[in-house]
């Protein structure tokens, strides 16, 4: 992130996170219109004020962003379609906060959405090299492939994980637990119910040399988030100080010679790019992993939240284990990560999920986030990742308080 003007989110909106198809007739201009009217209307502006616009999916025809942001106006503002596999809705944002930083916009709205087909993840194109196939060729070089493709891409390096540092399935499953039942306090979660342990391990194996099974998984989900950022100049003439949250520091890292030279699965699936990202945003925000309070992480499969743990700094690489031993990412903890239930149970529509984190940090950092409420929340942090290769790492601190 280079220097220039502070950058405020000022405005957040997000609808509930559904199974596909759940709700009848509910298209992506659908999601988009109530997405974008509860973030413009948290701004208190109208869509006229909005100089640029960013919208983010990943599943969906060339200008289906147009489409989607004609239900809040048409006012011939910029609007550019943005993919980046899972990372979308945060290179939306990036995009965005990039825009308003450099004085190119002095409020703009980044919009992410996805309308997903039931069960897992396919290629829409057969006739063409698939954007992962170098990530997972050099990943059959040392674990044998399995299908679904994801699903044995996180739970080799989990796999890994556990031969090499000794944590246990038992690990992962009590990610997913306490995901499960952080999510049990949101009304905009696709799940809200508790998984005992037991539950989960007796769930539908996906994954079987690490026992990962479904409620360790993110599922498909329609669904819509929108965020509005703004300048100082434009907090200052709309008073909205009272509920901005700042922009302190923001990274996005693509794959590196690591991803493919370590000869690691957890290089492979992002976490050498996730803990460039990282230390990059703690030096602009001038913070570390121990001033953090609150931290929504892409957990897309329960390995990659340990991972995660160890790519943020929260522990050094191999220790990850020992934060879930000592309750450390939970309320009562050191950190709490993923009081929204993550996306293993919040729900994982590719093209909204990045600006529905950011939506759930900007609550914590007001402290509106009701039953979740991290008590104190004064730092956040953000992580979200696509494969093929992106990462996004952000951090918030709220404007007043």
């Amino acid at each position: 992130m280079s220097s220039g003007n502070r950058v405020f989110v000022v405005g957040v909106g997000m609808t509930k996170f559904e199974k596909p198809g759940r709700r009848a007739n509910w298209d992506y201009p659908d999601m988009a219109r109530e997405s974008g009217t509860l973030a413009l209307r948290d701004a208190g502006i109208g869509f006229k004020q909005i100089d640029e616009v960013y919208v983010g999916y990943v599943y969906g025809d060339s200008t289906a962003g147009q489409r989607a942001v004609y239900e809040l106006g048409m006012t011939g503002v910029p609007i550019v379609n943005v993919n980046n596999n899972c990372s979308t809705g945060s290179t939306a944002l990036y995009q965005a906060v990039r825009a308003v930083r450099g004085g190119l916009a002095g409020c703009a709205l980044a919009l992410g959405f996805e309308k997903m087909r039931p069960g897992s993840l396919g290629n829409v194109f057969e006739d063409r090299e698939q954007p992962l196939a170098r990530h997972t060729r050099a990943l059959a070089e040392l674990v044998e492939p399995a299908f679904p493709m994801t699903a044995w891409m996180f739970g080799a390096a989990g796999v890994e994980h556990m031969k090499e540092y000794g944590s246990t399935p038992e690990h992962f499953a009590r990610i997913a637990e306490k995901n499960h039942r952080h999510s049990v306090a949101n009304p905009y979660a696709q799940f809200q119910e508790e998984y005992p342990l037991e539950r989960i391990r007796a769930e539908k194996m996906i994954y079987e040399p690490m026992l990962l099974t479904r409620p360790q998984c993110s599922p498909t989900s329609d669904g819509s988030s929108a965020v509005v950022v703004a300048g100082e100049d434009f907090v200052d003439r709309h008073g909205l100080a009272g509920q901005a949250v700042e922009v302190v520091g923001q990274a996005l890292v693509t794959d590196l010679p690591s991803t493919f030279e370590s000869r690691t699965a957890r290089d492979i699936v992002g976490a050498d790019m996730s803990a460039v990202a990282a230390r990059a945003v703690y030096e602009q925000a001038g913070l570390g992993p121990g001033d953090v309070d609150v931290i929504e992480l892409h957990d897309c499969f329960s390995p990659n939240e340990l991972l995660t743990y160890e790519a943020l700094g929260l522990a050094p690489v191999g220790e990850g284990h020992t934060l879930v031993d000592a309750g450390d990412t939970t309320y009562g903890g050191r950190w709490v990560v993923n009081p929204s239930g993550g996306l293993i149970s919040k729900g994982h529509p590719l093209g909204a999920t990045g600006l529905a984190q950011c939506t759930e940090l900007t609550w914590q950092l007001r402290g509106t986030a009701g039953a979740r409420q991290v008590e104190g929340a004064r730092v956040a942090l953000q992580h979200n990742i696509g494969l093929g290769g992106a990462v996004v790492v952000t951090a918030y601190r709220p404007a007043e308080r």
